[in-house]
């Protein structure tokens, strides 16, 4: 039977592949097991326990949750009643929750926690349409049901009719609503993606490439919010349909203890996470004896070596080979011990990896595979396989997928991954997306000869300085931040005469380096306020950047005293950093950095 909905690719799974261990998660120090036979009963109960409610088909449904094994209940079930669901980040705040909540319509809500319960308390009186909160955990908070107490209700209608769930889910269509997803906000109000189950079921299909070999032997761990389109369609439909093992991370700070419990052989991740494994490594190497610094440098010349034959597909020689052998035994093993051990491949998105940094894992034999997409297009428009990839670029379109560069540099894209718009916002459609279907993205990039695509900015975030020169910031950021130095760095010059530069510091390397320069300092934000570290921070990035335009090059820069945080606003659900909310927040040091005219 072909698949063409949602809940299609989850009885494809379910029915097929028949595992003992579907899923997982933690409970105390234990990891737990889901059958494919409990995966199923729980979805289906959930499904008719939401009927029981008196959700109807085409409903909304919110989902307010981290990522967990209910969160795949919660969804399916409401796919498979022919409603229309709506993922809330947890980390929003409650008048965020409410504007979405009042925007989709939500008749339903499923809350994780008391915690998350608390905030709906706050706001429930203001949402509209709301009728049911249904807590995961127990016990139920006030005014909330438990998932067990709606899967009991749902119960004995499956009982009478096995079938009900079933035959509900065949009557779902390729081209009904699937799913509301609210775009991160970086500028202005969150809109409502509007995506059909073909819109995401096409985008599964078309990623497959990427995951060539990939079965029911594999097990994902699953970090990055489900409410983030990549995971959603990535490390969860996708997963779904070649049946491999999911697994649910405790939480992004408990990732690198819960991969080596898991043991995962894939994975899915913005670049954050990359940079920090990056920077660790750095980081501890830089404190090794001056003999394994060497020996590191050395194994890291020979494993780049490798890489690019595997990229460029030409044959390596028997004496490098050998090198490899022995770089790999002495060095390369151990960084991949701290994934687990069995890692053969991550994925990344949602904004673009240094090359540096894919090189670097590339070489230690832990490839990773960047993409590029939108939640607008389901998200992947783009990806690198593993035997087709290119360091530097977001790989070639998958099938099905059209891709052109507007006169003005801008990446369109056209086909059934598309959107059919935002929710109750016709002027935004319309400027996003033209009448003969090509979606405006947003970034700027090229198509290479090889037919690779490569993102050089996001067109709203190309600085103009007064003088007219246009800076692209993100792969002038991304270099500096492959330094062990630099947690995050935001360039900023729009509409001035020069560029400057926000630098947030790699406290633990800063004050490693404070230490040993005899620098004295009370706290960290002391630390940050010294001027030998400003004076620092300044000759990193004028070394680092030499071969930039006179234009292009970062004449001052000022050092924060903490990181860019999401509670301050600075930073999307997913990590991206708001550009315009860090200017508006440190508005005055940026101000300072003008005065007294430009620097020679």
């Amino acid at each position: 039977m072909p698949v063409v909905t949602l809940c299609d690719i989850f009885y494809r799974s379910v029915d097929t592949f028949r595992k003992t261990e579907h899923l997982r998660f933690k409970q105390g120090d234990r990891w737990l097991p889901i059958s494919s036979d409990e995966f199923r009963r729980a979805v289906e109960e959930l499904s008719m326990g939401l009927r029981a409610l008196g959700l109807e088909r085409g409903e909304r449904v919110a989902i307010l949750a981290e990522n967990r094994p209910e969160w795949a209940y919660a969804d399916l079930a409401s796919l498979c009643a022919g409603a229309v669901d709506t993922p809330i980040y947890a980390t929003l705040t409650p008048p965020q929750i409410l504007y979405i909540l009042n925007d989709c319509e939500a008749k339903v809500l499923f809350v994780s926690s008391a915690a998350q319960a608390r905030k709906i308390a706050e706001i429930r009186d203001q949402a509209k349409h709301l009728k049911h909160v249904i807590q995961m955990d127990a016990p139920a908070s006030p005014g909330t049901l438990t998932l067990d107490e709606v899967r009991a209700q749902g119960r004995p209608a499956l009982e009478k009719d096995p079938q009900a769930v079933r035959t509900r889910a065949a009557e779902v269509k390729a081209s009904d609503l699937a799913t509301l997803i609210y775009t991160s906000g970086t500028t202005g109000d969150p809109k409502g993606v509007m995506l059909l189950h073909s819109n995401l079921v096409s985008n599964v299909l078309g990623s497959l490439a990427a995951f060539n070999g990939i079965g029911t032997d594999d097990v994902a761990l699953s970090f990055l919010p489900l409410c983030h389109v990549f995971e959603r369609m990535g490390g969860h439909y996708l997963l779904l349909y070649v049946g491999a093992t999911i697994a649910y991370a405790e939480g992004v700070d408990k990732v690198p203890q819960n991969m080596l419990e898991v043991r995962p052989t894939l994975m899915l991740s913005v670049p954050r996470l990359y940079e920090k494994m990056y920077a660790r490594v750095n980081d501890k190497v830089s404190g090794d004896p001056a003999l394994r610094q060497k020996l590191f440098q050395w194994a890291l010349g020979v494993g780049r070596e490798m890489f690019r034959h595997r990229w460029q597909k030409t044959t390596p020689g028997f004496g490098l080979s050998l090198k490899h052998k022995l770089a790999d035994g002495l060095v390369f093993s151990k960084i991949r011990e701290r994934t687990g051990g069995r890692l053969r491949l991550f994925v990344s998105g949602g904004a673009p990896l240094a090359r540096e940094i894919a090189e670097f894992f590339g070489s230690a034999g832990l490839l990773i595979l960047e993409g590029y997409g939108l939640t607008e297009t389901s998200p992947v428009i783009a990806v690198n396989l593993p035997d087709a990839l290119k360091p530097g670029s977001v790989g070639r379109p998958i099938p099905g997928v059209e891709v052109k560069i507007a006169e003005d540099g801008e990446i369109l894209t056209r086909g059934p991954h598309v959107m059919q718009g935002y929710y109750k916002k016709p002027e935004a459609t319309a400027e996003a997306l033209e009448p003969e279907g090509w979606f405006h993205t947003g970034d700027i990039g090229i198509v290479d000869g090889d037919g690779f695509l490569v993102i050089t900015d996001r067109k709203k975030d190309l600085l103009v300085t007064s003088g007219g020169k246009k800076i692209a910031p993100q792969p002038i950021e991304n270099r500096l931040k492959t330094n062990k130095f630099f947690a995050e760095i935001v360039m900023i010059g729009n509409k001035r005469n020069y560029a400057c530069a926000l630098v947030v510091p790699n406290f633990d390397t800063l004050e490693k380096w404070a230490k040993l320069t005899g620098l004295s300092y009370g706290s960290r934000e002391e630390l940050a306020g010294k001027p030998e570290v400003t004076a620092h921070y300044k000759d990193l990035v004028t070394a680092l950047t030499l071969d930039l335009a006179p234009f292009e090059k970062i004449k001052k820069v000022a050092v924060l005293t903490r990181e860019f945080s999401l509670d301050a606003g600075e930073l999307t659900p997913t990590l991206k950093v708001k550009r315009r909310v860090v200017e508006q927040n440190h508005k005055d040091l940026i101000d300072g950095l003008y005065g007294g005219g430009e620097p020679l």
